[in-house]
C-alpha cells in the first residue's frame, strides 16, 4: 500500500510539472490583464463587408481602442502574410493553400468578394503603429522555425506592445528559448474539437497542455466551450487566462471579470459592459 501511494504521488508530481506554466515580469503582461479586450482578426463585420484579417479591420480596431488578435503564416516565397485558414477557399474562393502560392499570387486574390487583399504582416504592423496591443498567432506549419525567425525579426523592430501564441507547443517553445522576454501563450481547444482534426492521442496531449513542459507558456488562451482539468490547474498555478472567442450573445461582463483578457468578435465592447 505504501509503495502504491509513493508511486501515485510521484506520478502526480510529474503530471503537475508537465502542465506547469512559465513566469514573466508583471509589466510584460499588463496590456493583457484586467479584462483587456481584443478584436478577433480585427474589427471585422459578420457579413465580411469589412473582411477579417484585413487592413480596414485592423485600422477600425485600433481607432476603437481595442487590442487586436491576428494570424500569420508563410507564403511559398517565404513572406509573412496575415490570414487565418490554411486553405483559401472560404475567404478567396480558390482551393489552394496559402503556402502553395507566392506573395504576388496571393495579392492578386480578394478577400470575401471585396477589394481588400491579403495583407503582409509588415503592412499590418505599419497600420497599427503601436496604437493598441497585439496578440499574434503563429499558425501551425511545417516551416515553423522559419516563420518564428522571420516574425521575430519584424517584431523586434516594431514599436508597440505584442505577445505571441500558437496551437503548436513547439512554436511556443521556440520563443521560450530564442526570445524569452516575449510574453507567450498556448492556444488550446476542447478534446472533442481537437480530436476531429488531429486524432485522439494528439488531441489528448494538446487539450491537456501536457507539452507545457517544453513551451512553459505564460498564458493559456482557451476555447470558451470549456477547459480541461489540466488547463484549469495550469491557470491555478499562475498561467494567465485569455478566452476566445466571445460573441455579443455571451455573458461578456462575467467573462471579462473571470479572465485576464477576452478575444471577441461581432460586437463593440465598452466600459458599460464591465
Amino acid at each position: 500500500m505504501l509503495t502504491a501511494l509513493i508511486v501515485f504521488l510521484i506520478l502526480v508530481v510529474i503530471y503537475l510539472y508537465m502542465i506547469m506554466p512559465g513566469k514573466i515580469a508583471a509589466e510584460k503582461k499588463k496590456p493583457y490583464s484586467g479584462g483587456a479586450k481584443f478584436a478577433h482578426r480585427g474589427l471585422y463585420t459578420a457579413d465580411q463587408t469589412v473582411p477579417e484579417n484585413s487592413i480596414p479591420a485592423f485600422d477600425a480596431a485600433a481607432r476603437a481602442g481595442c487590442g487586436i488578435e491576428l494570424d500569420i503564416q508563410l507564403t511559398a516565397d517565404g513572406q509573412i502574410v496575415v490570414f487565418h485558414d490554411d486553405n483559401l477557399k472560404r475567404m478567396c474562393g480558390i482551393d489552394k493553400n496559402v503556402v502553395e502560392l507566392t506573395l504576388d499570387e496571393l495579392q492578386a486574390l480578394r478577400l470575401a468578394g471585396t477589394e481588400e487583399k491579403i495583407p503582409l504582416f509588415s503592412d499590418v504592423l505599419a497600420t497599427v503603429k503601436g496604437r493598441v496591443p497585439l496578440i499574434v498567432e503563429l499558425k501551425n506549419t511545417r516551416h515553423g522555425a522559419q516563420l518564428c525567425q522571420k516574425a521575430l525579426e519584424l517584431l523586434r523592430k516594431y514599436r508597440g506592445e505584442f505577445c505571441i501564441e500558437s496551437f503548436n507547443p513547439y512554436i511556443v517553445r521556440w520563443f521560450r528559448f530564442y526570445a524569452p522576454d516575449i510574453y507567450r501563450g498556448q492556444l488550446v481547444s476542447t478534446f472533442g474539437k481537437m480530436k476531429k482534426e488531429l486524432g485522439g492521442i494528439t488531441a489528448f496531449v494538446l487539450s491537456n497542455v501536457l507539452l507545457n513542459t517544453a513551451a512553459r507558456p505564460q498564458f493559456i488562451a482557451y476555447d470558451k466551450a470549456g477547459r480541461s482539468l489540466s488547463v484549469r490547474l495550469s491557470h491555478l498555478m499562475g498561467a494567465d487566462k485569455i478566452v476566445w472567442t466571445m460573441q455579443g450573445t455571451d455573458d461578456t461582463a462575467a467573462m471579462i471579470r473571470k479572465n485576464d483578457a477576452v478575444i471577441f468578435e461581432h460586437w463593440t465592447p465598452d466600459d458599460r459592459e464591465q
